[in-house]
C-alpha cells in the first residue's frame, strides 16, 4: 500500500529562551521535550531551538541560539530571539514549527515563516502574554494547527470565557516517565522537591516535618531545590536540605523515599514532581491546587493546605506501615503517563497537522468522485432519502466539482449473464474512470463492491488522493443488523483516511480500537429535497411513521421481531383515537418516491423512532425527511439531541406514556404545533444543510477543522 500521509516530517522546536536545556539546569519544558524528543519517530528530522547556558546539552539535535543581554524599553528579547531563530533556519524549510510557552514567538514567527504551527502551553494561559485576554485565544485557536496542554486545568483555563465547543483543535498530553520495572529498596525518608519558598508550600512542609522528626526518631526528611529569595529555614539535625540537583540525581533520591510531599499553595499547571515520586513508588501527599490531582488517582490530598494537616497524613503513612506500602505499590502499579504511549499521541497530532501534500491545501476547487447506490435499479423510488446526492448536490454548491458512480446499478446493469457477477468488471471500470478523472477526494458510502487492490491501485495513480467512507446506519453492537454495519465500516477502516458515521463516534471506537478519524455528522437537509412546509399545510392526518419491511425490501425473519413494531404497537393502544398514517407496519406495504412524499405532507407530525436501543445522536434520514418538511417532529430523550435542538424546535419524550401524552397533546394544539415545527425546519436548515455539512467533511479531509455545531 502507498501511504499518502508524510513520513519523514522536518520540524522546529523552539524552547521559551530562558529554559535552560541542559543536564545541570534542566527544567519543565526541557525534560518534557528531551523525554518525547528521545521517543518520537521524526527525531532524526526534528531540531530544537533554544537559548541555554551550558555545552552539557540534553539530546544531540540541540541547536543554541544567542541573544544580547541588553535591557531597553526600545529593544525585546522576544524579537530577538525570534529574529536570531529566522537567520539561522532561513535556507530551510520546516514542515511544523513548535512552540512552547510563548504565544508571543508565535505571533512573530507565522508573519515570516510558512509552516504548520502548534503551540504547548506548560503554564497557566493566562499569566502569558499573547493570550491573557479572550481575544488573543480566540485569535490563537483561529490561526494554530493545533494546540497542547500540559494538564485538563491548564486547558479550562485557556477556555475561560470561551466556547469548549472550539476544543476540537485542542489536547492535553500529560508530562510522562519511564515506567520502572520495581519498586527500590525504600529508606525512612520524607521529601520535598521543588523551590524552597511559600508558593510551593515549603512553609507548610517546615511546620509538619519539624513535628514528625521530633516524634519518629528514627526518621530522616530532606529538601531538593533553591531559592534565590528569603526562604523558611528548616533547623532540624534529621533534615537536610541538598540544593538543586539534577533530574537523574532527584529521581534516585525518590527511588529511595518512602514518602513525598507535594504541598503547594501555587496552581499547579501539572506537578512533575507528584508523577515522578508516585513513579518511584513513594507515598505522595499533595494539594488540590492546579493540575496536581491529574498527575495521579492514588496519592493522599490534604483537606486543608496547613502544616498540621500535612503532618497528620504524614504521621498516619508513618504508623501504618502496611496501609503506606499498599499506597506504594498502587502508586507504581497505576501510572498512567508512560512516555512511549504518548509519545505516539504527540506523533499522532504531529502528523494530522500535515495531512497532505501542500497540493491539496492550496486547491480550491477539489474534483471530488462519489461512489453510492443511485437506486436506479428500484426505478429511483429512492430519490428522496438519497444521502449521497445530497453530499454530491453541497460539494457542487460549494463550488468543487463532483462525478458519480452508482456501484450497485453499475454491476447489475452490466451482467451478461445473470449468474455471472461483474465485480471484477466494476474494477476495471473504477480504475479507468479514476485514470480519465484523476479525483482529489474519493468518497463512498454504504459498499462493499470497491476491492481494496483496487483502493491501492488509486493511490499509486494519484499519491495525494484523500479517501473517506460514510455511513448512515446505525452503530450498535446489540444489534445484528448493526454487527454488519459495523463490519462494513471495518473492510475499508484501515484504507480510508476518514469515516463519516451519524452515530457518536465513541459507540463505533468501542468496538474498533484501531480506527482513527471518526467523525460524527447530521444528516443534512437539501432544499432541492426537503422542499415541503407542512405547518403551512392542512394536513388531514395526526403522525406519520414509515420503515421499509414488507414485500421487496428488508422483510424480516422469521421468528424476529423489529423493536420499533412493538413500540408503535403498544403506542396505538396508548391513544387509538389519534389518526396515523404508518408504512412498513401492521400488514401496510412500505411506501417509496412520490407516494412517500404524499403521504408524509398529509400528516401534522412525524415520529423520529430508529432501530435498536436509542443511541447518542443517531438517527436515520427519517429525520430529514419529517423535520425538514416541516412536521412537527418526536424523538426520543436519549438519543440526546437536546445538544443541536431545543424543546421550541423539536419534541423530546421520555418513554411511551409521556410520548401518548405529548402526541394528543399537540394534535389539538395546531396553533403551538405549527410555530415549533416551523422553528425545527428553519433550525434544521441553518446548522444542518447540504452544503454546511459537505463543507465540514471538506474541511476535516483537507485538516482544516470546521465545526459542524
Amino acid at each position: 500500500m502507498i501511504l499518502k500521509k508524510k513520513q519523514n516530517l522536518k520540524i522546529a522546536t523552539i524552547l521559551p529562551y530562558k529554559e535552560n536545556y541542559t543536564f545541570s539546569k534542566a527544567q519543565a519544558a526541557a525534560i518534557w521535550v528531551c523525554d518525547f524528543f528521545k521517543h518520537s519517530k521524526f527525531k532524526d528530522m526534528n531540531f530544537i531551538y533554544g537559548n541555554t547556558n551550558g555545552k552539557d546539552y540534553l539530546t544531540k539535535n540541540y541547536i543554541n541560539i544567542k541573544i544580547s543581554n541588553l535591557k531597553s524599553k526600545f529593544s525585546s528579547s522576544t524579537n530577538e530571539y525570534c529574529n536570531n531563530f529566522i537567520k539561522k533556519t532561513k535556507d530551510q524549510n520546516f514542515d511544523i514549527i513548535e512552540i512552547h510557552n510563548r504565544p508571543l514567538v508565535f505571533n512573530i514567527l507565522k508573519k515570516k515563516v510558512d509552516s504548520k504551527y502548534i503551540l504547548y502551553f506548560h503554564n497557566d494561559p493566562l499569566s502569558m502574554n499573547g493570550s491573557k485576554t479572550s481575544d488573543e485565544r480566540l485569535k490563537l485557536l483561529d490561526e494554530l494547527d493545533k494546540i497542547i496542554f500540559v494538564s485538563k486545568w491548564v486547558q479550562n483555563r485557556f477556555f475561560e470565557k470561551l466556547d469548549k465547543k472550539l476544543m476540537n483543535k485542542t489536547d492535553v498530553v500529560y508530562p510522562s516517565i519511564h515506567k520502572e520495572r520495581k519498586i527500590h529498596k525504600k529508606r525512612k525518608m520524607i521529601t520535598f522537591v521543588g523551590k524552597l519558598n511559600e508558593s510551593k508550600g515549603y512553609d507548610i512542609y517546615k511546620g509538619a516535618v519539624i513535628k514528625i522528626l521530633n516524634e519518629f526518631k528514627d526518621w530522616k526528611a530532606y529538601s531538593i531545590g533553591d531559592e534565590s529569595r528569603s526562604r523558611p529555614i528548616i533547623n532540624h539535625e534529621s533534615h537536610v536540605e541538598l540544593g538543586f540537583l539534577k533530574h537523574k540525581k532527584v529521581l534516585e533520591f525518590l527511588n529511595k523515599s518512602e514518602i513525598a510531599v507535594v504541598p503547594s499553595r501555587w496552581e499547579e499547571p501539572f506537578g512533575r514532581t507528584a508523577l515522578e515520586a508516585t513513579s518511584r513508588g513513594c507515598a505522595t501527599i499533595i494539594s488540590n491546587r492546579g493540575g496536581l490531582t491529574e498527575t495521579t488517582n492514588q496519592a493522599i490530598v490534604l483537606k486543608n493546605l496547613d502544616a498540621n494537616s500535612l503532618y497528620k497524613s504524614i504521621k498516619y503513612l508513618i504508623k501504618n506501615n502496611k496501609q503506606r506500602k499498599k499506597i506504594q505499590n498502587k502508586s507504581f502499579q497505576n501510572i498512567d503517563h508512560i512516555i512511549s504511549k504518548n509519545t505516539k499521541l504527540i506523533d499522532k497530532f504531529r502528523q494530522e497537522s500535515l495531512p497532505y501534500s501542500n497540493f491539496n491545501f492550496i486547491k480550491k476547487k477539489l474534483k471530488i468522485l462519489n461512489i453510492y447506490n443511485q437506486g436506479q435499479k428500484l426505478n429511483h423510488r429512492l430519490y428522496n432519502i438519497s444521502l449521497g446526492k445530497k453530499f454530491s448536490n453541497g460539494f457542487i454548491r460549494n463550488g468543487h466539482d463532483v462525478l458519480e458512480i452508482s456501484d450497485r446499478d453499475y454491476i447489475k446493469n452490466n451482467k451478461t449473464l445473470s449468474f455471472l457477477p461483474t465485480k471484477n468488471t466494476f474494477q476495471k471500470y473504477l480504475i479507468e474512470t479514476f485514470n480519465n478523472y484523476n479525483p482529489d477526494i474519493l468518497f463512498f458510502g454504504h459498499t462493499k463492491n470497491i476491492n481494496p487492490e483496487t483502493i491501492d491501485t488509486f493511490k499509486s495513480i494519484n499519491r495525494n488522493l484523500i479517501i473517506s467512507q460514510w455511513n448512515e446506519d446505525p452503530v450498535m453492537p446489540s444489534l445484528e443488523y448493526s454487527k454488519n454495519n459495523i463490519e462494513n465500516i471495518k473492510r475499508y477502516s484501515d484504507l480510508v483516511d476518514h469515516t463519516f458515521i451519524t452515530t457518536h463516534p465513541n459507540e463505533l471506537k468501542k468496538q474498533l480500537k484501531t480506527i482513527e478519524n471518526v467523525h460524527f455528522f447530521f444528516v443534512p437537509v437539501d432544499k432541492n429535497i426537503e422542499f415541503f412546509d407542512v405547518y403551512k399545510l392542512s394536513p388531514q392526518k395526526d403522525l406519520f411513521y414509515a420503515m421499509s419491511h414488507g414485500v421487496n425490501r428488508a422483510t424480516l425473519k422469521e421468528g424476529t421481531e423489529d423493536n420499533r413494531i412493538i413500540f408503535l404497537n403498544n403506542l396505538v393502544k396508548k391513544i387509538p383515537d389519534i389518526k396515523y398514517d404508518f408504512y412498513g407496519f401492521a400488514n401496510k406495504q412500505p411506501i417509496w418516491g412520490n407516494n412517500f412524499y404524499r403521504s408524509l405532507t398529509n400528516s401534522k407530525m412525524g415520529l423520529n423512532l430508529s432501530r435498536g436501543k436509542p443511541t447518542k445522536y443517531y438517527s436515520s434520514n427519517r429525520i430529514a425527511s419529517i423535520m425538514g418538511n416541516g412536521l412537527l417532529t418526536f424523538v426520543d430523550k436519549k438519543v440526546q439531541m437536546n445538544h443541536f435542538f431545543n424543546k421550541n424546535e423539536i419534541i423530546f419524550y421520555n418513554n411511551i406514556n409521556d410520548l401518548s401524552d405529548k402526541i394528543k397533546f399537540y394534535s389539538k394544539n395546531d396553533r403551538l404545533r405549527k410555530k415549533i415545527a416551523k422553528n425545527g425546519k428553519k433550525k434544521y436548515f441553518k446548522i444542518f444543510n447540504e452544503k454546511r455539512v459537505s463543507s465540514f467533511i471538506i474541511s476535516k479531509l483537507t485538516g482544516k477543522n470546521m465545526s459542524l455545531f
